[in-house]
């Protein structure tokens, strides 16, 4: 541990030990006393004024969950800006932030130990998870902090009633519908490497039946922490809301966050070499920098090009969602809840086709960055200015396109006796595209772009840029795409119920859903009719087509509470889940054949969970406790040079490894303490044990010719590592100290440990059992924020606030994947201003 981290920890657990002791002898003051002084620190029951029936949030149900709840108050002082989203829940137990320097939008979610595609995340009832793969990607959702009035976030088997993949947990954003009263903001935001931001938001009120709210901004910024981590974008919201009647509400949101951000990945932290021919003589160029060459903030995917910067990673997307919400209250005991959503998705990645810098000598310069002047002048020594294969070098897309729309509907019958039912269903239809596309030719006249339907001289030249409102109205046409061209379709269909008593002494229930889920893809690169027809494929209408085939999940959860008085309560929740597996894992990657060598069959998620409560009025302490199995795991890996059985050695290869188990298990705790009506005290810590779990069965791929690699069709292996990328320790306290009416300052202290490398499957497959996989440092940092408010007149207000993340530069690694390393943020600040009418 690094000596710094070090004191910081024994500073912490000496403030979390004296708040503790100084809140016994402080004398409480009645909280129903002290004037509020910031209406934005609403409650969530009184933030949920649309949509109560299909967004499951924790307190709706009797039977209690872990979780944490995150205030309007809260997002607006340390979650608006430069700060990515999941950061606003890292002060919770079993909770772990990494890939913030990667760039904006890039940061990665993990809870007990599971990523953001087993940790289900829904806006208004609306899933946001991917249905081919379960990725969520926050730079799709850049300021969605600015519209959220609750975060709920509940770990472990939570309160959904949906067949969802909420494995980890269930993240809950909610945004509320028009305000009753009028009103508006304007606010300019500020931040560390010259980030700026301008947001306006202004809400009608209640005109009679109707109402509306919108809000609007602008960010840019030259880098985010690393160098070459550029960014900008927009972001629009509009809310408009109806009620004809005191039984029916609907409300209808419309959001989206057009941006494009230069990305910064992992490196070694030495730099790796090679050897090539440079006019028939052997020289040692730069294969792929390290941290050695680079630099802790520096970026080999960054450089020059005619003096201008330019990244070979630029991630551009704009995905407006619409949802609307319907309640209608049948009558006293019975009403009914219904969403209605759709959402589009256009843009992709910028990646290097052909040689690259790390083929190329000088294609790196002395500290790392990507000579692109190099790269364009060996273009100028390609036949008719032609690339093909690996020679020369352009900037291609990878591009993702999707359009999805569904609904979910929630009846509830109440019957005012305790007893409460619920039924509903959960429909969801998914298209994806995805295909590869020039961006920047440097001074080439096009690209080699032959496939099976093409002749071989087939070339095409034209480019498209990055600017994602253009993606939406300007895509390459099939006789424009290079690389693949293929696309996919997913229905879903699911029935859900849940019955629930609770009285004032305990409470029980029991849920239960169904689902249904169909896959089929379709390929324009890689068939003819006749390639098809010889290999048993379906052909039509110019494409390849895999058929359709469906899979049925399910997912069961019954628990039970006690109150054992009015301040201390226990409660014990389980659960099973049978969950389809994603599109990307039943299909041989880059064609339309189904995985058929081995087994991809449902994941198959068995989960235990108790708790203890104790809430007082100036005291609340969580206690959970959990045991989860996670079996019939599939998990596909890339990696390079691989020598087969008989001595071949493939350049690209994927690994794809199914029937992989793991057991995660860990203690949990936080609190939160009012130690007088101005000072709050908070705290958490987690421990768990996360680890992969006796024999997995795997296949590797050529990546280039597609066909299974000699000798690994169908292999078994062991493994019993830890399961990386998560901290299985946490601690942490928070502090927050309103010296007067307007003015307060908080502090947060977080430690994370145990952070095991990401399993390595090339390497595991090699050493079989003996594959250990060690941790990285511990690190600790701390973030200070302070706000202040006053009074202009009447309903008008102005309100500074300041923030410093990580405010004595800790230095530290949060993530090691098969690639290298990711270096945490060093500090980082933001200030903003905002003008409340």
């Amino acid at each position: 541990m690094r000596l710094n981290s070090m004191k910081l920890l024994l500073v912490g657990a000496f403030a979390l030990t004296a708040s503790l002791s100084f809140a016994q002898v402080v004398e409480p003051t009645d909280s129903t006393k002290v004037e509020q002084t910031n209406d934005e620190n609403v409650n969530l029951s009184e933030t949920l004024i649309i949509g109560k029936g299909v967004i499951d949030v924790a307190e709706n149900r009797k039977t209690p969950v872990a979780s944490t709840v995150i205030t309007r108050e809260q997002i607006l002082d340390k979650g608006v800006g430069n700060v990515e989203f999941p950061e606003l829940l890292k002060n919770s137990p079993s909770v772990y932030i990494a890939d913030q320097a990667s760039g904006f939008g890039d940061s990665k979610l993990y809870m007990r130990g599971f990523d953001q595609s087993n940790t289900a995340f829904l806006l208004n009832g609306q899933p946001m998870n991917g249905m081919d793969n379960g990725s969520v990607y926050w730079s799709n959702w850049q300021s969605v902090s600015d519209i959220a009035t609750v975060i709920d976030a509940q770990r472990g088997l939570g309160s959904s009633k949906l067949a969802i993949s909420s494995i980890g947990g269930t993240v809950n954003i909610v945004t509320k519908a028009t305000d009753k009263k009028e009103g508006g903001f304007v606010r300019y935001f500020a931040g560390n490497d010259s980030y700026q931001k301008q947001t306006v938001g202004y809400n009608t009120g209640m005109k009679g039946k109707w109402g509306a709210s919108f809000v609007f901004d602008n960010w840019s910024a030259h880098r985010s922490f690393a160098r070459g981590t550029e960014g900008k974008g927009q972001s629009y919201f509009v809310s408009v809301g109806f009620k004809p009647n005191d039984r029916h509400t609907f409300n209808l949101m419309i959001f989206g966050a057009p941006q494009q951000h230069d990305q910064n990945y992992s490196k070694p932290m030495e730099t790796a070499y090679r050897n090539i021919k440079v006019d028939g003589v052997n020289k040692r160029i730069v294969a792929t920098p390290g941290y050695d060459m680079t630099g802790r903030i520096g970026n080999s995917n960054y450089g020059f090009y005619n003096g201008q910067a330019m990244s070979a990673k630029t991630n551009y997307y704009h995905k407006p969602v619409a949802n609307l919400n319907w309640d209608w209250a049948i009558n006293e005991k019975m009403s009914l809840s219904t969403v209605i959503y759709a959402s589009t998705g256009t843009g992709g990645g910028t990646s290097i086709l052909g040689n690259g810098a790390g083929y190329t000598d000088g294609g790196f310069t002395s500290n790392g960055d990507i000579n692109w002047d190099v790269l364009a002048s060996k273009n100028q020594q390609l036949a008719n200015g032609i690339s093909s294969g690996n020679n020369g070098t352009l900037l291609s897309s990878s591009v993702n396109n999707h359009f999805w729309y569904g609904a979910v509907s929630n009846f509830t019958y109440d019957t005012k006796k305790g007893l409460t039912f619920n039924a509903g269903t959960d429909i969801r239809f998914y298209t994806g595209e995805h295909y590869q596309q020039l961006n920047n030719l440097l001074g080439a006249s096009g690209r080699a772009a032959s496939n099976a339907q093409r002749s071989k001289d087939y070339v095409v030249s034209k480019t498209f840029n990055t600017n994602p409102w253009n993606t939406l109205f300007n895509k390459a046409k099939h006789s424009e795409r290079i690389g693949f061209d293929n696309s996919e379709r997913i229905n879903y269909q699911g029935v859900f119920g849940q019955a629930e008593y609770a009285n004032e002494k305990f409470s029980v229930f029991a849920q239960g859903a169904l689902s249904w889920q169909e896959y089929e893809k379709y390929d324009n690169w890689n068939y003819t009719a006749e390639s098809a027809a010889a290999q048993g494929i379906k052909f039509k209408n110019g494409k390849a087509y895999s058929g359709e085939r469906t899979k049925i999940g399910y997912n069961l959860k019954a628990g039970a509470s006690f109150n054992i008085d009015s301040e201390n309560s226990i409660f014990a929740n389980v659960g099973k889940y049978s969950r389809q597996p994603y599109l990307n894992n039943i299909f041989v990657r880059n064609t339309v054949k189904y995985v058929e060598d081995l087994p991809v069959n449902n994941e198959i998620l068995q989960s235990v969970e108790a708790g203890y409560r104790y809430k007082s009025r100036t005291l609340k302490v969580n206690l959970n406790a959990y045991y989860t199995e996670w079996n019939n795991r599939s998990m596909t890996y890339n990696g390079q040079d691989f020598v087969d059985a008989n001595g071949d050695n493939h350049t690209n290869v994927r690994f794809i490894a199914t029937n992989l188990s793991e057991v995660h298990k860990g203690l949990e705790a936080d609190f939160e303490a009012k130690v007088s009506h101005a000072w709050t005290v908070t705290g958490y810590t987690s421990y768990g044990n996360w680890k992969y779990n006796g024999a997995y069965n795997f296949q590797v791929q050529d990546t280039d010719t597609q066909e299974l690699v000699a000798g690994y069709e169908n292999n078994t292996g062991t493994m019993n590592a830890f399961v990386g990328n998560a901290a299985q320790f946490t601690f942490g306290m928070g502090t927050r100290v309103n010296v007067t009416r307007a003015w307060s300052f908080d502090t947060n202290f977080n430690y994370f440990a145990r952070v095991f490398e990401n399993v390595d499957l090339v390497d595991a497959v090699k050493a079989g059992e003996t594959y250990v996989n060690v941790p990285i440092a511990p690190y600790a940092t701390v973030d200070l924020g302070m706000s202040y408010k006053f009074k202009i007149a009447n309903s008008q207000s102005l309100k500074f606030r300041g923030n410093i993340n990580n405010l004595f530069n800790d230095q530290y690694i949060s993530r090691k994947d098969n690639y290298g390393y990711f270096w945490g943020n060093g500090r980082t600040w933001n200030a903003s201003v905002t003008y409340n009418f």
